[in-house]
């Protein structure tokens, strides 16, 4: 599959690119990216056929939309793609003031949860503003997950569920955005918010991968009933997929434990028998789902974006999947890319 690839997002009405760029690395996430390679990571990923970014106030307080906006402005705007989220509102301080962890040199704004209907109507606007530009397509409720509020997610998901969940659904039935659901690190909330409202729009990081496919049924079989399109996001697990078990290995960004270590031994060991790439399996694996249209990839330099696209692009016997199945190491009812 070309990166470039068009494929419809769910009922939409939109077509995402099979691969998204995900602007969290240019919030400078553990590290800073200079705004030159920011710029020439955009226009790399423009260059390739990208036309799919992904965004949030989140990332660098501010400063991945400041980028972002700043590397599209003069793009055609009917030519991608944009989504960014809500859930955490922006405030101006003193850098001092500011725990920037795990951003580094990051904008000049504490963040704040609010999950209200107002604050989401702020925060859409707040996003326009620092974009710069003249609307958002898909747009997220942002981390209202247990990885995020442990035992008071649920107190905290009713209020996301009658707030901004609400805002959303009315700024999408006024027109002002295409698209709208969940961005968040589990499937179970993406699931419980589908049930309860019309949504359409998901960014599940991290929990369908290669490694792991529990969200395949019942919310992924779900979404494909409704129309819902999936951007998919962690689909390397914070690192071992893309590694390989690799001492220091990371899983969920911490060390990778001895059960994933050893099955991705098992999977690479199938990836040398076949001459696959681990990453270009891990790549190629998740948009074969019919809910799942693209996959939404974090790189911190040029290079790696390229190396990325050459991943997905990479030819795949379709052997290898069913070597994969017959032993174990992926679920039988999984789709799989053809070969």
């Amino acid at each position: 599959m070309q990166a470039k690839t068009k494929r419809p997002f769910g009922r939409t009405g939109l077509e995402v690119t099979a691969m998204s760029f995900g602007a969290a690395p240019i919030g400078n996430f553990l590290k800073p990216i200079d705004e030159e390679v920011a710029k020439a990571m955009v226009d790399a990923a423009w260059d390739a056929g990208i036309r799919m970014f992904d965004t949030s106030p989140l990332y660098g307080h501010g400063l991945s939309e400041l980028r972002l906006g700043a590397a599209l402005r003069w793009r055609r705007r009917d030519d991608y793609v944009l989504s960014t989220k809500v859930g955490r509102l922006l405030e101006p301080a003193k850098r001092e003031t500011i725990d920037y962890a795990p951003w580094v040199d990051a904008g000049a704004f504490k963040l704040r949860f609010d999950y209200s209907h107002d604050g989401a109507m702020r925060s859409i606007e707040d996003s326009l503003q620092r974009l710069g530009l003249e609307r958002i397509d898909i747009a997220l409720v942002h981390d209202c997950d247990r990885f995020n509020f442990g035992d008071e997610l649920p107190e905290v998901f009713e209020t996301a569920m009658n707030g901004a969940a609400k805002a959303l659904l009315r700024l999408r039935d006024e027109g002002v955005v295409k698209a709208v659901g969940l961005g968040v690190n589990e499937w179970q909330p993406c699931y419980d918010a589908l049930l309860r409202h019309d949504l359409d729009a998901f960014l599940l990081a991290g929990r369908y991968t290669l490694l792991e496919q529990e969200s395949l049924d019942p919310f992924l079989a779900l979404c494909a009933e409704r129309g819902a399109g999936v951007i998919v996001g962690g689909g390397f697990n914070s690192g071992i997929l893309a590694t390989g078990a690799v001492p220091g290995a990371k899983y969920n960004y911490s060390p990778a434990p001895e059960d994933i270590v050893a099955k991705v031994k098992k999977i690479e060991a199938v990836c040398a028998e076949f001459d696959v790439a681990l990453p270009a399996a891990a790549l190629q694996f998740v948009t074969a789902h019919p809910a799942v249209p693209t996959f939404c990839a974090g790189t911190r330099n040029v290079e790696q974006l390229e190396q990325n696209v050459a991943w997905l692009e990479a030819p795949i016997p379709g052997d290898f999947w069913q070597a994969l199945k017959a032993r174990g190491l992926l679920r039988e009812d999984a789709p799989v890319p053809a070969g």
